[in-house]
C-alpha cells in the first residue's frame, strides 16, 4: 500500500503510529522481547493513552531471524499457516546492553537501538545488510477502507538489486516495481502471478520472507526508492531475514526453512507432447501424433491428455469422455507398450452438469458461502463449484479418484488452475479466507503429490503444475502458464522462469511454442531449441496442435537435434537435478545467481546457466541474432568448439539448429550414450569431454544414478602441462575427449571427427596421465 505522500507527508485518510523508543527488553527462552513506544515514556505520566509495540525477535534455523511485531494481540488466528520447518533449541545469542540489545543467530545478528536511537539493523559478522530506520514501520490506521495494516521497509544499498516474489514476468529485477502477492490467473503477458512468494534476495546476499498468506504488498524501491516496504492487513506483521552470504546459499537456507524442492523421476525430462488443449482429438488423433513421432524418428517420452479427456462442462469429474475414449483402460496400456508416460489434466472445480455435483454438494465437499449455500460462478464451467480441500472427507473422494486412475495407467497429472480462489466463503475447517486463497495452491498440489507417493512412490511422482504458494516447490514441476506465440512472450516466459528460480523453486518448464495462437514456424523452431534447454519440455497450445511437422519439416529436425541432444546430457542434467534438490539452487539459474559478484550480471534476463557450467543464450529472432554476456573466463561453445573469452558481450548469428552454449573453462561435461531417452544407465559408455582446463586448476564430475545418488566420479587435475584423470566409482565404461582448439594445439593423435575435435583416450585403469 502506498503510505507516504512524497517525502513529507502522509496519504488522506491514514493514520500512522511507529515505533520510536525502546522502553524495556525481556529475554523469553530463545526469543529477546522489545516493548517500543510510539514517543518519549520515560515519565511515568507520559506512559498513560499510548500503544505499545511488542517486537519479538527468534531464530528458526541457524543464519535465519524472525521479526515479529505487534499491535494488538486479541485477534483470532485460524490459519493457514506457511510449513515452515522450525528448528528447536537453536543457538543464539542475546545481549542487552545500555546502547543496544541483540540477537544473534550463525554470522547474522539483529541490534535494536535505544534512547534516541531508533534503528534495527542485521549485520552479518559485524557488517550491517539491510535494516530499518526510525519511523520506517509500524502501524497504518486507514479511515478509507476502516482497515488497520503493519509495515516495515528494509533498507537497499547503492547498487543493492532485488529478485524473487514468485514467478513474476516483468522485469527480473523488481527495483521500482510494486507487488501485490495475490494469486491470479493473468497469463504471462501482466504483472500478475500464479505463483506469489512473499520472498525476495538482493545481490547482497540476504532473503527475506514476509510470513503472511494472505496479500502482502510490495513497493520495491518505488514509494521509497532506498527501501523495500512491505505492508499486510491486521495487528502483526511477520518476515524472517534469510542470510547467505551469496544468494545461492540464501535459497539452500531458504529451502531448508521452506521445504527441498523433490527430485523427479529421470523420465520427466525428456519430451512431453499433449493434445494441445480445445482442439478435436480422439485415440485416432493421439496414435497420428505417437505414429508420426516415430515415422520422423523424433523422440517422445511422455503424451499428455488436456481437459476434454472428460466431457464438456463436467470438468473435473475424471470420467473419461466414452465417445472419445471408449477404451480408456486399453488404450493407455497401448501406449505404455510403446515405452509412453502418461499424463492427464485435472483442475480443483467441477461444473454443475457433472453426475456427481449433487453428491458433492450434498456431502459438504465443496466450498460454501458463509450463508451455507454453494459457492459458484460461470466461469470457466457453468456453475463451476470449488472443491474444499480443508475438509478431509472431500480429499479423500479426490484422491480415490486419481488412485482410480493411476491404477487404469496414468502416471502422472497436470494440476492446473487453483489461483481464482474466492474470499466471500466459509472453509470447513474454519480457516481465514484471506489466507486461504494463495495458501489453496499449497494444499491441492500436495493432496495430489501425496497421492503419487503413494501410488507410484516418491521417485516417480511427479506433477505439471501452475500454482503455487510458499512451499509448494516441494511437488515439482511448476510450468509458466498461458503465453501467446511471439518471441515477445518466449522471452517473458523466460524471466518468469528466472523468477520463480530465485524463489526456491528448483524445476520449471513452459509451453513450447507459445499457448495462445499459433506461432510461425521460425518462432516455434526457436522456442523448441529453448524449451529443450530448459529443465523440462512441453509441446503444448490452446486452439492448434504443437506436433513440428504442423510447421514445416525443419520443425522436425530441430526437435529430433535438440531432444536427442538433451537425452545424451542427462548424466550432467540429472545430477545438476539432484543438486537443486540438495539445495534448493535451481537447474536454470539467473545469471546474478551463479555470478553474484560480477556486477554486469544483475541485469541479465535473455540468458541464465543451466546447472553448473552451461551458458544458454535463446535466440529471439529468426534471423538468428544474437547478444549475450559471458563472466569472466574461457568458454567453448558445446558442439562448435569456438572458444570465446568472458567479461565482455558477444554478438552472434545462428541457424535454427543451434544457439549459444558455452561450456564454463575448467569443466569436465558427461555425455551420455543414448540420445533416445532421459531414463539410461548414464555410466555405461559415458564420454567425459574436458573443457579448456587451465594449468593449476582441476575439474570433477559425477555421474548420479536414476535415484540422485552419485555413482561414479572422474576428476582432472592439470600442474606443469600434464593432466592426471583420477577414476572413483566402479562399473562405468568411459572415453575422455579433450576440447578447445587451443588447448590440444601439438598433441600427438590429434583428430576431428564430426563435431568433436579432440584426443580420444579409452583408460585401461583408475589413472591416466596426458603430457601437453
Amino acid at each position: 500500500m502506498k503510505i507516504s505522500d512524497g517525502n513529507w507527508l502522509i496519504q488522506p485518510g491514514l493514520t500512522v503510529i511507529q515505533p520510536v523508543q525502546v522502553f524495556e527488553v525481556e529475554q523469553q527462552g530463545n526469543e529477546m522481547v522489545v516493548y517500543a513506544a510510539p514517543r518519549d515514556v520515560r515519565e511515568r505520566t507520559w506512559q498513560l493513552d499510548t500503544p505499545l509495540f511488542t517486537l519479538r525477535f527468534f531464530s528458526p534455523q541457524e543464519g535465519i531471524i524472525g521479526v515479529r511485531i505487534e499491535h494488538f494481540q486479541g485477534a483470532l488466528d485460524n490459519g493457514p499457516h506457511f510449513p515452515l520447518n522450525v528448528e528447536q533449541n537453536v543457538n543464539v545469542e542475546i545481549n542487552n546492553t545500555e546502547a543496544f540489545a541483540e540477537l544473534q543467530s550463525g554470522s547474522l545478528r539483529v541490534r535494536v537501538g535505544k534512547g534516541d536511537n531508533w534503528a534495527i539493523d542485521f549485520l552479518r559478522d559485524g557488517e550491517r545488510i539491510t535494516g530499518s530506520q526510525l519511523k520506517n514501520n509500524g502501524y497504518v490506521q486507514d479511515s478509507n477502507r476502516g482497515r488497520n495494516y503493519l509495515f516495515e521497509r528494509l533498507d537497499l544499498g547503492v547498487g543493492e538489486t532485488v529478485y524473487g516474489l514468485g514467478e513474476r514476468f516483468t522485469a527480473l529485477v523488481r527495483n521500482g516495481q510494486m507487488v501485490e502477492t495475490w494469486n491470479r490467473d493473468g497469463g504471462t503477458s501482466t504483472e500478475q502471478s500464479y505463483k506469489n512468494i512473499p520472498f525476495y534476495l538482493t545481490n547482497r546476499g540476504y532473503g527475506v520472507l514476509v510470513n503472511h498468506p494472505e496479500a502482502v504488498e510490495f513497493e520495491i524501491g518505488s514509494e521509497k526508492v532506498s527501501k523495500v516496504q512491505f505492508s499486510v492487513e491486521g495487528e502483526y506483521l511477520e518476515y524472517f531475514v534469510i542470510d547467505g552470504p551469496t544468494p545461492q546459499a540464501v535459497l539452500d537456507r531458504y529451502t531448508r526453512f521452506t521445504g527441498r524442492p523433490a527430485l523427479p523421476p529421470a523420465w520427466s525430462f525428456g519430451l512431453w507432447l499433449t493434445t494441445s488443449f480445445t482442439t478435436n482429438y480422439d485415440e485416432t488423433t493421439v496414435n497420428s501424433f505417437i505414429d508420426g513421432m516415430a515415422e520422423r524418428q523424433l523422440p517422445l517420452h511422455v503424451f499428455h491428455f488436456d481437459c476434454f479427456w472428460m466431457k464438456a462442462f463436467q470438468w473435473c469429474d475424471f470420467e473419461w469422455d466414452p465417445l472419445t475414449f471408449p477404451d480408456p483402460a486399453g488404450m493407455m496400456k497401448r501406449l505404455k507398450a510403446r515405452g509412453l508416460k502418461i499424463c492427464v489434466w485435472i483442475n480443483p472445480y467441477i461444473g454443475q452438469k457433472s453426475p456427481v455435483f449433487h453428491e458433492l454438494k450434498e456431502k459438504g465437499y465443496l466450498l460454501k458461502r458463509p450463508d451455507g449455500s454453494l459457492w459458484q460462478w460461470d466461469k470457466w464451467q457453468p456453475g463451476l463449484a470449488i472443491y474444499d480441500f480443508t475438509n478431509p472427507q472431500a480429499c479423500q473422494w479426490y484422491a480415490n479418484k486419481l488412485k482410480d486412475l493411476v491404477a487404469m495407467g496414468v502416471d502422472c497429472f497436470k494440476t492446473d488452475f487453483g489461483e481464482r480462489i474466492p474470499t466471500d466463503v466459509a472453509w470447513h475447517n474454519g480457516a481465514s479466507p484471506q489466507k486461504m486463497h494463495n495458501h489453496y495452491a499449497y494444499i491441492y498440489n500436495e493432496l495430489v503429490w501425496n497421492v503419487l507417493k503413494e501410488t507410484v512412490g516418491e521417485q516417480e511422482a511427479v506433477l505439471f503444475a501452475r500454482s503455487a504458494s510458499v512451499g509448494a516447490q516441494q511437488f515439482p514441476v511448476h510450468w509458466g502458464g498461458d503465453c501467446y506465440a511471439n518471441y515477445e512472450s518466449m522471452a517473458e516466459s523466460l524471466r518468469g522462469g528466472l523468477s520463480i528460480g530465485l524463489s526456491g523453486f528448483g524445476f520449471w518448464s513452459h509451453d513450447i511454442g507459445g499457448f495462445e495462437n499459433t506461432a510461425p514456424a521460425h518462432v516455434y523452431k526457436r522456442w523448441c531449441a529453448f524449451g529443450l534447454f530448459s529443465s523440462h519440455s512441453r509441446l503444448h497450445g490452446s486452439k492448434s496442435y504443437r506436433v513440428p511437422w504442423a510447421y514445416d519439416e525443419e520443425s522436425c529436425d530441430v526437435v529430433r537435434h535438440f531432444t536427442q541432444l538433451k537425452c545424451r546430457l542427462m548424466p550432467y542434467l540429472y545430477r545438476q537435478a539432484a543438486q537443486a534438490h540438495e539445495s534448493g539452487v535451481p537447474m536454470m539459474r539467473a545469471m546474478v545467481l551463479a555470478f553474484p559478484e560480477d556486477p554486469a550480471c544483475d541485469y541479465l534476463d535473455r540468458q541464465y546457466m543451466l546447472g553448473d557450467a552451461l551458458l544458454i543464450a535463446p535466440v529471439f529472432s529468426e534471423a538468428g541474432d544474437v547478444q549475450f554476456y559471458l563472466p569472466e573466463g574461457r568458454w567453448t561453445h558445446l558442439w562448435h568448439n569456438d572458444e570465446l573469452v568472458g567479461n565482455r558481450w558477444h554478438k552472434q548469428r545462428h541457424g535454427f539448429m543451434s544457439l549459444p552454449v558455452y561450456v564454463r573453462d575448467n569443466t569436465l561435461l558427461a555425455l551420455g550414450n543414448n540420445d533416445q531417452r532421459p531414463d539410461y544407465a548414464w555410466h555405461e559408455g559415458t564420454v567425459f569431454q574436458l573443457f579448456a582446463l587451465d594449468d593449476g586448476h582441476e575439474a570433477l564430475c559425477e555421474v548420479p544414478d536414476a535415484s540422485g545418488i552419485v555413482i561414479f566420479r572422474l576428476q582432472a587435475k592439470r600442474a606443469n602441462g600434464v593432466i592426471t584423470l583420477l577414476a572413483d566409482g566402479t562399473g562405468c565404461n568411459w572415453t575422455l575427449c579433450l576440447r578447445n582448439i587451443a588447448q590440444i594445439a601439438g598433441v600427438q593423435g590429434a583428430a576431428q571427427s564430426g563435431s568433436e575435435l579432440g584426443v580420444v583416450i579409452t583408460p585401461q585403469g583408475n589413472e591416466v596421465h596426458i603430457t601437453l
